[in-house]
């Protein structure tokens, strides 16, 4: 695997990302630009170190829910990203400027639409949360999933 735009000369090894502590990011582009790039097959398991986000607090509605993320793939041309996320109880404000397919592999959510529409998701479920949704993310259990994103470029 090789980094993308990694400044770095190419006999330096690449160290990760900074500070485990990051702001959650609505753009994954901006937030994973930069991540691993491979030209082989991507098992989404393994030794890639998960980053704790924090969520910002004027986005916070309930609980002080923990977000891990674990990158695993980024392609090429950066707009295609895909891993492992968990987060801990907790509930908060979302506005999507990528697609992301989701599949729950533990724990329970429920996305509910500015317009009120509201769906709830548990293991084994599979779903999309489309370019420009907003409303709200609640962690009702504990849950982790895995992500496929593609953020097109503005």
């Amino acid at each position: 695997m090789t980094r993308a735009r990694d400044a770095r000369q190419p006999s330096a090894p690449w160290e990760g990302r900074p500070a485990a502590r990051v702001r959650a990011r609505i753009s994954w582009h901006e937030y994973l630009c930069g991540t691993l790039v491979s030209t082989s097959i991507v098992a989404l398991d393994g030794r890639v170190e998960a980053e704790v986000s924090e969520l910002p607090a004027e986005r916070l509605i309930a609980g002080t829910p923990e977000l891990l993320v674990r990158n695993f793939f980024t392609d090429t041309s950066q707009q295609f990203f895909a891993g492992r996320w968990s987060a801990s109880r907790g509930k908060w404000r979302v506005r999507y400027t990528e697609n992301e397919l989701c599949v729950m592999t533990a724990g329970r959510v429920t996305i509910e639409s500015a317009t009120g529409e509201r769906s709830s998701f548990g293991p084994g479920d599979a779903f999309v949360v489309p370019a420009g949704f907003v409303g709200t993310w609640e962690v009702v259990e504990d849950c982790s999933k895995i992500y496929a994103v593609f953020e097109a470029r503005g």
